[in-house]
């Protein structure tokens, strides 16, 4: 249930993308860059450039951003399930305002509140399943989030592909309003949910529904020690109620402060929503027609979303750092095979032959594989885990705002970007992961199989951390 979450997140990137590609689309709302696709004259790499498209795409970074801060609170002082249910409401909202749009400011709006509905859900989603599960399960459930974001995207692609094809050039309609589906499924079902036993003691006294709770999710009586973990650990976020934004900044939060910050930067720059959104211009770009283009942005979402799968049951075995590894090396390969690929052989005009779009095709799904399995969910599950409780609605809040504004960032500037680097991008991206691999090696300790409630032995065992935190325990603040 909370996972659907995900899946609204995941719609919502892989719909944009695609209807942004669609020609009647392009006609009624941005008909510069309808024209300017008739205009043999214009790059091949420079087509999409206008900054109303982007922004289009982009509001709904900016208003998520706005909304996770106030996610944050709601999430903390009245529980993580009311932030679950206003997600699916608000985006329920900014469904029915998109697919009845008649000018691009009711586009807008609509793309608005479905930020704020998105803002909500990635602030308590992966939150709410990290709490739920039991510690040796906790990747793998968490890591269905990210499998539910692909889930979406996918369903996204095969929509925009059927779509596409409606005579009359309404099929944008039906796209943007099918996301109400997964609205109304996680907005009607959130309102079944239990809370989550961790806020229920943060926010009440009251251990014996919590402890019932307990017994309930975990399917045996015997819950005392991990009650009594969970009482211990919110013992300080009782005492340290109103100042958990004051609280992160000291020192020994530093290490969970600097991986809310560097974990979902890294996400968004190993370039994967570049894919995302842009994947049917990108194939476009190469030289691909509109059909082709959406069906191979639907393979991709396939590659994904299998990959994301398969990392659900590797995850507690391999651990964290392994994934990133592999993950790392095999974005940085396939990224440098593109842009190599494009340097050579795409000039401004004109396409790729088959043999080579085909080969940029599949090092693209080599690329989403990679990522499937060490970033996405990553990215989410790493940083739901590491943080004590009287400083996790905050240091949630923190990485969801981090990963909105670079979403915005990135997909702000791609479009020119691409405009002005051509295949350069991909080199541009890829230098970033070597960056993020070399970061992980060195600074992120391994995760799995710990209780949250001991996470913070984690960092005083670690070469680098230990200097930080360690300094600090002695001291006897701790």
């Amino acid at each position: 249930m909370a996972a659907m979450g995900g899946v609204i997140f995941g719609y919502d990137i892989g719909i944009t993308g695609g209807v942004t590609s669609m020609e009647p689309f392009l006609k009624k709302f941005f008909h510069k860059v309808y024209l300017k696709k008739a205009d043999a004259k214009v790059s091949n790499y420079c087509v999409f450039d206008s900054q109303l498209l982007t922004s289009f795409t982009s509001s709904l970074y900016v208003a998520g951003l706005v909304t996770s801060f106030f996610a944050s609170y709601i999430t903390k002082e009245f529980g993580r399930k009311p932030s679950i249910v206003a997600g699916g409401a608000a985006f329920l909202a900014g469904t029915a305002l998109g697919g009845a749009a008649f000018n691009v400011y009711m586009l807008i709006v609509g793309r608005l509140l479905l930020g704020v509905g998105v803002g909500f859900a990635n602030q308590a989603v992966p939150l709410y399943l990290s709490e739920m599960a039991p510690p040796r399960l906790r990747g793998a459930i968490n890591n269905g989030f990210q499998l539910s974001i692909g889930i979406g995207g996918l369903s996204a692609n095969l929509i925009n592909y059927g779509t596409e094809k409606i005579e009359g050039g309404w099929g944008w309609r039906m796209s943007l309003a099918m996301a109400a589906v997964p609205a109304s499924v996680l907005t009607l079902g959130s309102l079944f949910l239990p809370e989550t036993p961790n806020s229920l003691i943060q926010r009440s006294h009251d251990q014996q529904k919590a402890k019932l709770l307990l017994q309930r999710i975990r399917g045996t009586e015997d819950v005392q020690a991990e009650l009594d973990d969970l009482i211990h650990a919110s013992s300080p976020s009782k005492t340290t109620k109103k100042q958990s934004f004051k609280l992160i900044l000291k020192g020994r939060y530093r290490p969970q402060l600097v991986m809310a910050i560097t974990i979902p930067f890294f996400q968004q720059v190993t370039g994967i929503n570049v894919i995302a959104f842009y994947a049917p211009l990108l194939f476009r770009t190469i030289g691909l027609g509109e059909s082709a283009s959406l069906l191979s942005a639907v393979m991709t979402g396939v590659v994904g979303t299998g990959s994301t799968f398969i990392s659900m049951f590797i995850v507690d075995k391999l651990g964290r750092r392994t994934l990133f590894m592999i993950g790392g090396i095999q974005m940085f390969v396939s990224q440098c095979i593109v842009g190599a690929i494009l340097a050579l052989h795409l000039k401004d005009h004109g396409g790729l032959s088959k043999g080579y779009a085909c080969m940029v095709l599949v090092m693209i799904c080599i690329y989403v594989a990679g990522f499937g399995w060490s970033w996405g969910p990553l990215g989410w599950l790493v940083p739901s885990e590491i943080f004590q409780l009287e400083i996790r609605s905050v240091g949630q809040s923190i990485t969801v705002a981090v990963s909105f504004i670079f979403t915005f960032i990135v997909a702000q500037t791609f479009l020119s970007m691409l405009c002005h680097f051509r295949s350069g991008i991909f080199f541009f991206f890829g230098g970033w992961v070597v960056v993020m691999t070399m970061f992980v090696y060195y600074f992120l300790p391994e995760t799995k199989n710990v209780p949250l409630e001991q996470m913070e032995k984690v960092w005083q065992k670690h070469w680098f951390w230990k200097r930080i935190v360690g300094e600090i325990s002695d001291r006897g603040e701790v």
